[in-house]
């Protein structure tokens, strides 16, 4: 989307650990998230989780950061150059490889690849379409990505690679079904668009008259799409994504401008995305989320974050309980066994590793 302000994180600085509600009633253990420094005040919007000791967050200003120790250093990686840019995603591979996405109209919309963890960053795709604003990328694997923009001439624009992000290619179009009216992606959090196992991916919408959820299964050539039961308009829709496999998977949302206010703004899929079931107000988050994903250590266990707070549902997404009060745009994890981990980043400079 071309617009998105949210609130902004109030505590930062000191390390200090985050106000936690109990989610012993729901049977799971309590979370908190470890506010770590960055030193900076950019606004992190992209979030990349490798394992509980690796991450990657991008932002604001051109600005991208790199812990390779659990968050107690944040080394400055930012592409030389990109100052006047704004990355609204990133994802690694590992320590030292990332492919990170600056948003904007026309040649403001761009990916950049690093091999040397940030020391050098080659830029692999601008795009030239001024009616073009691409908003999230996602990889299957360290080989097979795309990257979603708004659409253009009535049909949402995906680019392609299949060489890591070094270079891509925009895909025809004839097997994407057409745009609604007003029908856009939000560039909240790097999940509008992800990716599952194989050549699948998903992608989300509001703007329109009602969000919608897109499905390919061949790598970005053909689309389906279904209907969501969540709230859409001007500012609402579904902003983030996350599937535990090719048939499990949880949608939150709402509406940006009322970040403490939650209408119809989370569901879940059973079947890939071809159907969602709404969950219910007195189940489902307390206000606007936009970003979410499952952790690696408990399959039914998922997070969601947004300006007004973080929630954990142990129950795949069919119910939520409030554990943070903060402000966090983005939410990762990676990993596996004791090497698992979860972050999340926001404003101010804001991020934190999940403690359980």
């Amino acid at each position: 989307m071309r617009i998105l302000r949210v609130a902004a994180l109030a505590a930062g600085g000191l390390l200090l650990m985050a106000n936690v509600v109990p989610a012993q009633a729901h049977g799971g253990p309590s979370y908190r998230w470890e506010l770590t420094p960055t030193g900076t005040t950019a606004q992190f919007r992209g979030l990349a989780a490798v394992s509980k000791d690796v991450a990657w967050v991008a932002g604001t200003s051109g600005t991208v950061f790199r812990t390779v120790d659990g968050g107690k250093h944040w080394q400055n990686v930012s592409p030389a150059g990109a100052e006047s840019l704004q990355f609204r995603d990133v994802e690694a591979f590992d320590a030292r490889r990332a492919v990170a996405l600056t948003i904007g109209e026309g040649e403001d919309s761009r990916v950049y690849r690093t091999d040397d963890g940030g020391k050098t960053w080659s830029e692999t795709f601008r795009n030239t379409d001024p009616k073009a604003f691409y908003d999230c990328i996602a990889f299957n694997d360290a080989k097979h990505g795309l990257a979603m923009s708004d659409p253009v001439d009535g049909k949402f624009r995906i680019a392609a690679t299949s060489d890591g992000g070094r270079s891509w290619q925009v895909q025809p179009t004839g097997g994407m079904p057409a745009a609604l009216t007003g029908e856009f992606g939000f560039a909240a959090s790097g999940t509008c668009l992800v990716a599952g196992p194989g050549r699948t991916a998903w992608f989300a919408t509001g703007g329109g008259d009602r969000p919608r959820v897109f499905r390919t299964d061949d790598g970005g050539r053909h689309w389906t799409v279904a209907d969501s039961p969540m709230a859409s308009g001007a500012a609402a829709g579904i902003f983030s994504l996350a599937f535990r496999n090719t048939l499990f998977g949880v949608a939150v949302g709402g509406d940006f401008t009322k970040p403490t206010e939650a209408v119809n703004a989370a569901s879940v899929t059973y079947d890939g995305g071809r159907t969602w079931k709404l969950v219910p107000a007195d189940q489902a988050p307390k206000g606007y989320r936009s970003g979410s994903h499952f952790v690696p250590w408990s399959p039914f266990t998922v997070i969601a974050v947004g300006p007004s707070g973080s929630d954990v549902s142990f129950d795949g997404g069919r119910s939520w309980k409030q554990f943070y009060d903060g402000s966090f745009d983005s939410v990762e994890c990676a990993g596996h066994g004791i090497n698992a981990g979860c972050w999340a980043s926001g404003a101010k400079g804001a991020v934190g590793r999940l403690v359980h």
